[in-house]
């Protein structure tokens, strides 16, 4: 039986990402017992707390980027609470500004987008997600923006073959996720600012 590599990979993430919410969410719960019994108390519990919070943070927006995408749709408050969680540990912050809840496979594709969009942002910034109707265009905004030419153009049609490292399988990803969707991705570059709308 054929099983299309795409969609394997979304069965993956998904499976990995729904395996690990359990456990670090556990975790999270043990500490909020210790905390609440003063048993342990201190910089070294408030470390591991930050640390399991950026997990869960993590893994709930890998979840929707990196999982199997289908047509129901996610509200705006889970979409902004995921959002506002993975920014509080990170040095991107995240905006999501639909009011109205949006299908799932489009939440996907602006997550993806906002992964390509901090690997051009080295010291950090903001990723802005703004909705048109039906378009959508994600804008990353920093001190520098470090676009590699030869990455950046996989989003394109005409780019060519691009060896991807684990830390840029997004750019093959939202490529693969566009062309699914039947929809053209462009991406507009200046020194401070990069966009993908699609």
């Amino acid at each position: 039986m054929a099983v299309d590599n795409a969609n394997l990979a979304e069965l993956v993430g998904s499976r990995i990402c729904h395996d690990l919410i359990s456990p670090v969410g556990a975790i999270n719960n043990g500490l909020e017992l210790l905390g609440m019994s003063n048993s342990l108390d201190g910089p070294e519990l408030e470390l591991i707390a930050d640390s399991v919070n950026n997990a869960n943070a993590r893994i709930r927006f890998f979840r929707i980027a990196f999982g199997a995408a289908g047509e129901q749709e996610l509200g705006r408050a889970e979409v902004v609470s995921v959002l506002e969680d993975v920014s509080k540990g990170g040095r991107i912050k995240y905006n999501w500004s639909p009011q109205e809840p949006a299908a799932r496979r489009d939440v996907r594709m602006a997550f993806l987008a906002g992964l390509c969009l901090e690997n051009a942002l080295p010291y950090g910034g903001s990723v802005q997600i703004l909705r048109s109707g039906a378009s959508w265009t994600v804008v990353g905004e920093g001190r520098k923006i470090a676009a590699d030419p030869t990455l950046w153009s996989s989003l394109s049609p005409e780019g060519g073959a691009v060896d991807f490292t684990p830390a840029q399988v997004q750019f093959a990803l939202l490529s693969s996720a566009a062309q699914n969707a039947g929809c053209a991705l462009k991406v507009e570059e200046t020194l401070e600012k990069i966009s993908i709308s699609f």
